[in-house]
């Protein structure tokens, strides 16, 4: 696997395409997928929630990766995502395989009722943890990015509140990394929050981390509207999309970073405001829509093993939903007829998605024998719903 290790390096500021693998065999659709393409591919992305549901260590993850590279020939840059990692413990064993792209989720540390909470007690709960003369020297008034309106008194406040935690935790992941790593793709993910990311609050989060010394690769907001599992934007697209034009003015006023787009599978709507936007600085993070198509195939060549799992997802959904921001509703599922509806229905593709774990722990080995036994319809189907992915953000 020598060759495949020499071309997984950072990838910096290209616009680059991630493609997680729950079942560890899904990447020669991958590359079938994007080769041709101006996307530099993140073949190895999984996280510790992800490595957690599915019984997969991170050397797991990139040996799978590795093997299909070796197969197929790939000569060129790709690269390895340790996926949203949440304490320094998730780092070590993403650093042993040879991840080469780390994206730091600290969600934990956003305080989601900032926008609303009283800015009085919001102060007062902060003055001990910044130097707020210096902070509002800075920030209040000052308008450094066109088109945006700068901070007052009260914004900032409700910024630092909201963000100032997590972005000191961000900080420590940098630095540890740092000191066992000499290069490496750096993300920062604020995505998994209830509150949006407004665009003055991405200011600020990208100019504390420029000032503290972080090089960050990619940046991904909670944008207005849901970006929930496995299917298209929900929302309001025109507001979306004057948001985005904010958003991709301080990325312009930076320029030193991408914009990263999270739960990006699917969001067929959204993907020409990111090419309007940001033309080719951008990263889309996908992940389960791979599992999707797995199941896609097994209900065209497997149906009885496909009807077990999706009468195991609905007993599932309503404790494995409690970690995803998804809202799908059993009682909507459409009757059964054809299987292959169930891949086509908002709620359905929902329910089989955050299920997965209870999937694999139950039926993995009959799921990977299956696919195994019908791996080119399998593949074919991965290389069909990634071309429409990558022809959508031309």
């Amino acid at each position: 696997m020598i060759a495949g290790k020499n071309m997984l390096k950072r990838i910096g500021l290209s616009a680059s395409f991630g493609f997680g693998d729950r079942l560890g065999s899904a990447t020669p659709g991958h590359i079938a997928a994007v080769k041709g393409t101006p996307f530099i591919p993140v073949f190895a992305q999984q996280s510790v929630r992800e490595n957690a549901r599915t019984g997969r260590s991170p050397q797991q993850v990139m040996n799978d990766a590795l093997r299909a590279v070796e197969d197929a020939g790939w000569n060129t840059v790709w690269g390895a995502d340790a996926d949203h990692l949440k304490s320094v413990d998730d780092l070590p064993p993403f650093i042993a395989a040879g991840y080469t792209f780390y994206t730091v989720d600290p969600g934990a540390y956003v305080n989601n009722e900032a926008d609303q909470a009283d800015p009085a007690i919001l102060r007062k709960k902060i003055s001990s943890q910044v130097n707020w003369d210096e902070l509002s020297s800075m920030y209040i008034h000052k308008s450094n990015v066109p088109g945006l309106a700068p901070f007052n008194d009260e914004l900032l406040v409700r910024a630092v509140a909201k963000y100032g935690q997590a972005i000191q935790h961000t900080i420590n992941m940098f630095q540890r990394l740092s000191d066992q790593m000499e290069s490496f793709d750096f993300e920062v993910s604020v995505d998994e929050t209830d509150a949006p990311t407004s665009p003055l609050e991405h200011y600020y989060i990208a100019n504390e981390l420029t000032r503290q010394h972080v090089t960050f690769t990619s940046l991904a907001p909670r944008f207005i509207g849901r970006f929930e599992k496995g299917v298209d934007y929900i929302g309001d697209l025109a507001k979306l999309d004057a948001a985005l034009e904010k958003h991709a003015a301080v990325t312009t006023h930076f320029g030193t970073y991408k914009i990263s787009l999270h739960s990006g599978s699917d969001k067929f709507s959204v993907y020409p405001l990111l090419v309007k936007h940001w033309r080719d600085r951008i990263h889309v993070k996908t992940a389960g829509t791979s599992y999707l198509e797995a199941l896609r195939t097994l209900a065209e060549v497997e149906p009885d093993l496909f009807r077990q799992i999706w009468s195991l997802g609905l007993e599932r959904y309503p404790t494995d939903r409690a970690s995803y921001h998804v809202s799908a509703d059993p009682g909507k599922v459409p009757p059964p007829g054809e299987l292959r509806e169930y891949l086509e229905d908002f709620h359905a593709r929902e329910i089989l998605h955050v299920t997965f774990g209870s999937a694999l722990g139950v039926y993995g080995n009959e799921i990977r024998a299956a696919l195994a036994r019908h791996n080119d319809r399998y593949q074919e189907n991965l290389h069909l719903h990634f071309k429409r992915h990558l022809d959508s953000l031309k």
